[in-house]
């Protein structure tokens, strides 16, 4: 499957008129192709992002196109409608992130360069929300499982909602069949399965043990939206909540949520690998 990774936003440049200049960026997850465009303010509209877009893959269009930026994204989503392509709200556009901050240094020394305060990636983020008091389930924990396990047992057993995309298993990050995957279990009781529907509308990215006081577990999901998964004061859960933390950092940043009904081990209600970006 052809997917572009797209970013369509102002910059700190300016027309010949002097008015603000917006620029459509298109790339590969392996940055071999890679594509821009300008237009002033007063063009940027899904009309004009529809027809770069077609003159950017020369007849032939993508399957589908990752949007990281919650500004670009209802203007991508216009013009992918007008052409019949999907568009993804995604975080994982690490390509063209890496394009974009090149491109920031390379701004300064363009004679329109306006010297206005520009942050080439999403750094805006709120503040973590509570979970709705119907998603908290019975209890949680950290846990750990080998590679070998993690792919032998939830990419095969039959689970309700699974997402386990193919460029983050720990085959695609290099990682060996040992390697020690962390993770958070849940176990939601009979609310197991609506739990695991609203995360899968949420679109979970990542999960990161946040030292307190207090101590707490921040759910990343969506292009910016954050929640608090559980608050602790245990001073064992916390020593538990670093190893967490060391653990992702060993393996490139992969982890993964599971949801399950109890912790018989007989059912499944939803499972996600996580990356930290």
């Amino acid at each position: 499957m052809v997917i572009w990774q797209a970013d369509f936003y102002r910059r700190p440049l300016q027309s010949a008129t002097g008015e603000p200049l917006w620029e459509l960026c298109l790339c590969d997850a392996t940055g071999n192709f890679q594509w821009s465009s300008r237009c002033s303010q007063g063009e940027a509209n899904s009309t004009w992002l529809a027809e770069q877009l077609q003159i950017a893959g020369g007849g032939k269009l993508p399957e589908a196109i990752a949007v990281f930026r919650p500004q670009s994204l209802t203007l991508m989503v216009a013009a992918g409608e007008k052409l019949g392509v999907r568009v993804e709200a995604s975080r994982r556009t690490p390509a063209l992130k890496s394009w974009l901050v090149e491109k920031a240094q390379e701004y300064k020394n363009e004679p329109n360069y306006t010297g206005a305060p520009y942050e080439p990636l999403v750094r805006d983020r709120p503040p973590p929300g509570p979970l709705p008091e119907a998603l908290w389930g019975d209890r949680w924990r950290f846990a750990s499982v080998s590679a070998a396990y993690l792919m032998e047992v939830f990419a095969e057993r039959a689970i309700r909602i699974r997402h386990i995309p193919e460029d983050l298993t720990p085959v695609a990050l290099g990682l060996p069949s040992t390697a020690v995957i962390p993770g958070v279990v849940l176990d939601g009781g009979r609310q197991s399965l609506k739990i695991a529907q609203w995360l899968q509308e949420a679109s979970p990215v990542a999960i990161d043990y946040n030292p307190g006081p207090p101590n707490g577990l921040i759910l990343e999901a969506g292009l910016v939206d954050r929640w608090i998964i559980a608050t602790f004061e245990d001073a064992e859960v916390a020593e538990a909540g670093e190893t967490f933390t060391q653990r992702k950092q060993a393996t490139q940043g992969l982890h993964f949520l599971l949801i399950q009904p109890d912790d018989s081990g007989m059912t499944y209600s939803g499972f996600w690998l996580l990356q930290n970006s």
